[in-house]
């Protein structure tokens, strides 16, 4: 687990690099809905571990000269009825200081009040959540900076919108044990998985079988919904219904992960449904086998996914399956299952990604996707994933019955 101490260092890393400037995260609001699964925005969780706090918020006034108040956490109002339904929430008070290491607490009423007090001792705004989309609305740090600004003239919104990311793409010692912890319950998932296919198996009776496995490995669900596709189905990339018969000759494609302490796994393998590739699907695989082993192979500091990419495409490319290698070669991994960071950033030593190529040929359906969860070292690389069969004789090994 990630300690009280990182917590604060994290914290301290994104005070140092505001400087002067004001920044606050926020954790995201929750619809209420019994179905619903809430969880915090990843900024709001790597900065605080708090998980089950909707509408918080982490303000950073790094000049206050009130040192315990560099850092100050707002929380919603308690409403008992709520509580009644949904958990008990904590009040301000030590156990909360504790739990956090934040020493400043306030409900979010105090809000306007305090950024007003900080309004008059700066004139800068940062704004830390991520940038929105033009057909978007606006992140609701540049919404309540806006506010600020237009009420205190001659302030400005400065953007910082890179720096948590920047933090993020590099993994403590911590995360990855909880990355690899996540990836060994993925591995039994998979393991049950690959026994249990057959002809005639549903693959939402696949997908029961992965997350079985992860629940009893010691994972909590899966870090995203399990794509579970055969046949033609293994030709969609993000396939979701999981409710077609698997059929004899076809192949599966399988994409997923368990999730572990706020961090998730994404594995996939593509695997015979009769238990044997025949000559075309083991063609296929072979290339798309070779094309990932490559990209593995030259990971390492400063690296590029971009630069993986294309080493992967081109053997599939010189293959002749250049045009149905139809997606990016990997991402990263981490708190979101498509972690922050882009793939032109040089990759640093702690990064985790997916390395994950892949070959859809729609008019034959058969679809081939071979992914691993792969740490950035200081030297090159360590595959936390290979220990799930991968090669065409160690998966056919695994699916005997």
């Amino acid at each position: 687990m990630v300690s009280l101490k990182e917590y604060a260092s994290r914290r301290a890393k994104v005070s140092k690099a505001l400087k002067s400037a004001a920044g606050i995260v926020f954790a995201g609001t929750s619809s209420g809905e019994l179905e619903s699964t809430w969880r915090p925005h990843a900024h709001f969780e790597y900065l605080t571990g708090l998980t089950n706090e909707p509408g918080a918020m982490l303000l950073f006034d790094p000049k206050n000269p009130v040192k315990t108040r560099r850092e100050m956490l707002f929380l919603l109002p308690r409403d008992p009825e709520v509580e009644q339904w949904d958990g008990l929430r904590k009040s301000l008070g030590s156990d909360l200081r504790t739990e956090t290491g934040i020493t400043a607490l306030f409900r979010t009423r105090s809000l306007a009040m305090v950024l007003s007090d900080i309004a008059s001792r700066t004139n800068t705004f940062a704004t830390l959540m991520p940038k929105a989309g033009v057909n978007s609305s606006i992140s609701e740090d540049v919404a309540l900076w806006n506010k600020v600004v237009e009420r205190n003239p001659g302030c400005a919104i400065v953007d910082a919108s890179g720096i948590i990311p920047a933090l993020r793409s590099v993994k403590s010692s911590s995360e990855i044990k909880m990355i690899q912890s996540a990836v060994d319950f993925t591995a039994r998932g998979f393991a049950d998985a690959m026994q249990f296919v057959a002809p005639g198996i549903n693959e939402y009776k696949v997908q029961a079988t992965l997350e079985h496995g992860y629940a009893m490995a010691g994972g909590r669900g899966s870090a995203f919904p399990p794509i579970v596709g055969g046949g033609l189905n293994s030709t969609v990339l993000h396939y979701k219904d999981n409710d077609q018969d698997l059929v004899a000759g076809d192949l599966v494609c399988i994409d997923s992960g368990a999730f572990y302490a706020g961090y998730g796994a994404d594995i996939s393998r593509t695997v015979p449904v009769s238990g044997k590739f025949s000559k075309r699907q083991k063609e296929v695989y072979e290339i798309v086998l070779k094309a990932e082993q490559a990209a593995i192979k030259a990971v390492k500091p400063g690296v590029t996914l971009g630069e993986l990419d294309a080493i992967a495409r081109t053997i599939i490319t010189k293959a002749g399956f250049g045009e149905y290698f139809i997606h990016s070669i990997g991402h990263h991994l981490g708190l979101e299952t498509h972690d922050t960071c882009g793939p032109m950033a040089p990759l640093k030593k702690g990064a985790v990604i997916t390395i994950e190529p892949g070959i859809y040929l729609p008019e034959e359906a058969l679809g081939v996707r071979i992914e691993d969860d792969i740490e950035v070292t200081a030297t090159g690389y360590k595959n936390l994933s290979k220990a799930i069969p991968k090669s065409v004789s160690a998966i056919e090994k695994a699916m005997a019955k």
